[in-house]
């Protein structure tokens, strides 16, 4: 019993001394069960340092640190920093109830609203700079915007479950060690995550976005047309290797600016997917493995792509001989020009300033892959193929993200069909080479018809 308290914790022992002292004293009293005093013990440090949820989340994200990845705690500190200690700190544990919960979230939405507005607001005057005739008009519009919050995310219920679900685990190990008696987080309900549908910019839809500058769906894929584009547009960027291998065989931003020049076999067209780069902070870069076990996967390469991979490694080896001994040797296939790591978010911002001088309607860098996702259905790729190269942990998975894309899929398909039965009504009515639909057959993506073809 007196090995229970640290020799440093003076009260502890005085408490585990009397404890004994009063079973010596009565001959009815029974010896303490030793993991329920230690329980017990551990349970009056805990109710002494905890006063505040706030306390609470700090204890809870000071256990966490080094038994988790990097990344999945900086997303929890970072949902404690921003929402939960801001919202909840001030509260009682013990006191914590289900109403405070709803006032978080009620008021989290309310934010929301305001960072719609704003953003709105932003995006007018950006828009009425632009078209601004005078210098005096610019200047002032300026100004405004320097006015202006910037632009902002809005907190979206999918974030609002993760946030639930950190508050939920971190007062679920105060409970099981009986610190506190009741997770309100867990009988709080929130409304269900809708997830982003994946859309194809469709003429229609570019029309649109060039018009009011918005984008149907946060998740946007380009035709093959526009990413034979893109690939002709950035066809002289020294990383033009890792946009090309990214846009057809749908490889993770970690995992390209990870990918090891060992792990990748020219001779056989193939390469393993086992390393990323990840961040918790800019200055922070570290290797990982894949965050499942899809993740680790065997990619099998075009000879296009093959090609292009050899000239880019030959180009990095005359970089390598030009910088010397001053050369990084990280041994990876895509690098700086002085061979230390490329930052994963340098690269989305290099992306996503290529793509505005393109002229191209908008992507992420992720939609990349989904670009090539949809690229291997159009050819007529079987998804359980799609799912393997794209390193998804079931095939429904890859089915529910692009089931949006494959009903327009399908329908090219059908259109690209129709065209090759030459009809009467359609040579007497004047309407051969257009489709059903009226529209120009040579609207169709090339790589749909010749597929079906």
């Amino acid at each position: 019993m007196l090995s229970i308290p640290k020799d440093s914790d003076h009260e502890g022992r005085e408490k585990i001394s009397a404890l004994l002292a009063q079973v010596a004293s009565s001959r009815t009293s029974e010896i303490p069960d030793f993991e329920k005093t230690k329980q017990d013990l551990a349970t009056r440090h805990l109710a002494k340092d905890i006063h505040t949820v706030g306390e609470l989340l700090d204890k809870w994200l000071k256990q966490k640190k080094g038994n988790i990845r990097d990344t999945a705690w900086a997303q929890y500190e970072r949902e404690v920093r921003n929402h939960l200690k801001p919202h909840l700190g001030h509260i009682d544990p013990k006191l914590l109830s289900v109403d405070d919960l709803h006032t978080m979230f009620t008021r989290i939405d309310e934010t929301n609203d305001s960072i719609v507005e704003t953003n709105a607001l932003r995006r007018q005057v950006q828009e009425r700079r632009k078209s601004a005739k005078t210098r005096a008009e610019k200047k002032a519009l300026a100004e405004q915007l320097i006015a202006l919050p910037p632009f902002r995310r809005p907190t979206r219920r999918a974030t609002q479950h993760r946030i639930r679900a950190s508050l939920r685990a971190a007062l679920n190990e105060f409970i099981a060690q009986q610190a506190i008696s009741f997770n309100a987080a867990a009988h709080i309900k929130l409304g269900p995550a809708a997830k982003p549908k994946a859309l194809v910019w469709t003429p229609g839809r570019i029309a649109e976005w060039r018009r009011t500058g918005l984008k149907p769906s946060p998740v946007m894929v380009w035709t093959p047309t526009l990413i034979g584009q893109f690939l002709d547009f950035v066809a002289e960027h020294r990383l033009y290797a890792l946009f090309h291998l990214v846009t057809l065989r749908g490889l993770r931003r970690g995992e390209v600016c990870g990918l090891p020049t060992a792990n990748l076999d020219l001779e056989n067209l193939g390469l393993v997917v086992d390393t990323q780069i990840v961040y918790t902070e800019w200055a922070n870069l570290q290797t990982s493995a894949p965050k499942t076990n899809a993740g680790e996967r065997i990619v099998a390469l075009d000879t296009d792509t093959g090609t292009v991979l050899c000239g880019h490694l030959e180009r990095q080896q005359a970089e390598r001989a030009a910088w010397g001994d001053a050369w990084i040797d990280t041994g990876c296939v895509f690098t700086q020009e002085d061979g230390s790591w490329i930052h994963p978010g340098w690269l989305t911002e290099e992306f996503e300033r290529l793509v505005v001088l393109s002229g191209l309607p908008p992507i992420r860098f992720h939609d990349l892959r989904h670009c090539a996702a949809t690229v291997m259905l159009a050819a007529g790729v079987d998804i359980k193929v799609v799912q393997e190269t794209l390193g998804h942990s079931s095939e429904a998975i890859t089915r529910d993200i692009y089931q949006s894309v494959l009903p327009e899929l399908a329908r090219a398909a059908a259109e690209a069909s129709a065209q090759l039965i030459p009809l009467a009504r359609k040579a007497k009515a004047g309407t051969l080479g257009q489709t059903s639909a009226g529209h120009p057959a040579d609207t169709l993506p090339a790589e749909v018809a010749e597929q079906v073809a």
